[in-house]
């Protein structure tokens, strides 16, 4: 199974100004359980800017978001260090990337991260993602990282995303004003309920830049691109290892899509898809039986396209057979049309695979 583990500010510190050591030795514990299960892990972790704050005696969280850039920068590398630190008395390996919306939504970009990601679960290191604070603005003033925890998800195809937080899931509505009220145990309409949407709230800690509304959201995307969710609490006792092994201690969302198909619709929902690479009958019969798309099987490859863009596949008489993410640009494929995968590096100097379009992103049409 593939997690991705979101870690909010109010996790970290327990509630408290200050980050917690225990909380992370705690979550090394389980995450080192986990990989050693066979399972791949990777962590969207918020507390940079509270790292920051705490070295620097900030008492209150500034508003202006350069001072929150500067804690940012101060933070980023003290969190990274503690992760280091501490996942390496479980003999593990972290790894910083730090990403912004921006990185995602580019299609070459989103392939790299993709691709690094990918690598780096593949070795057993454990990714720890961030927000590019310094740089990204909106994502500051949004408390995007729980946004960014589902964008991850859809990014490396996660089978769950566990959002920790503060409180035990979602409620009726907010309990901290009303004591009353009850733990949503599950979601598992195709739309949330209005009255859901209307008991999230903004952040009341102080301590983080979002509040239920914004995990809800994170969510939501995540279950339309075929990854469940569920919403609990970081101090529940091996709250990993049980939601892995079935339980649900908080709030499951269950997902209203398959992935596969949630991955189709982003390949076909691109508007423009100019390239074109025209195959041979070998390479059509092995596309017919789920195999990805080599380079020796291009006859003729037309139209201007970069790596990462949706392109057409055709057969020789122009009948388009699917749609795919290309692996290479238009002018390393003219380089490498009909040649064997053995030969590309030699050709172009480097590689990105074999595949030119591998079977996981592509649809048969």
């Amino acid at each position: 199974m593939r997690i991705v583990t979101k870690l909010g500010t109010s996790t970290l510190t327990n509630g408290t100004p200050h980050i917690a050591p225990p909380l992370f030795i705690e979550l090394a514990r389980q995450i080192s359980q986990l990989l050693a299960g066979g399972h791949e892990v990777l962590l969207v972790s918020s507390g940079a800017i509270a790292m920051g704050r705490e070295r620097l005696g900030f008492r209150q969280l500034p508003k202006d978001i350069p001072a929150k850039q500067m804690l940012a920068a101060v933070g980023q590398p003290r969190l990274m260090a503690m992760y280091e630190q501490i996942f390496g008395h479980y003999r593990l390996t972290a790894a910083q990337v730090l990403l912004t919306g921006s990185d995602l939504s580019s299609r070459v970009r989103y392939l790299n991260a993709r691709n690094t990601l990918m690598a780096l679960v593949r070795e057993k290191i454990v990714p720890v993602v961030n927000e590019n604070d310094t740089v990204a603005t909106e994502e500051i003033r949004l408390g995007d990282n729980d946004h960014l925890s589902a964008l991850v998800s859809n990014l490396v195809d996660a089978d769950l995303l566990i959002i920790l937080t503060d409180q035990p899931g979602l409620h009726t509505s907010n309990p901290r004003k009303n004591p009353g009220a009850d733990l949503v145990r599950e979601v598992a309409t195709r739309e949330i309920p209005g009255d859901l949407w209307a008991a999230a709230g903004e952040s009341e800690t102080g301590l983080g830049t979002g509040g239920m509304v914004t995990k809800l959201e994170a969510a939501d995307l995540a279950r339309r691109s075929g990854t469940a969710c569920i919403i609990a609490s970081g101090n529940e006792r091996d709250v990993l290892l049980r939601v892995v092994g079935g339980e649900k201690p908080g709030t499951y969302f269950k997902p209203v899509v398959s992935s596969m198909e949630s991955r189709k619709r982003y390949i076909l929902s691109a508007r423009k898809a100019p390239g074109l690479l025209m195959v041979d009958e070998g390479a059509f019969r092995a596309l017919k039986r789920g195999g990805s798309l080599l380079a020796v099987g291009l006859v003729t490859v037309e139209a201007d396209f970069e790596r990462g863009d949706t392109v057409r596949i055709a057969k020789a008489d122009g009948t388009e057979i699917a749609r795919g993410i290309v692996n290479y640009s238009r002018r390393d494929l003219s380089r490498i049309a009909g040649r064997s995968s053995e030969e590309i590096e030699s050709l172009l100097g480097y590689h990105f695979g074999d595949a030119v379009v591998h079977r996981n992103d592509m649809v048969l049409l």
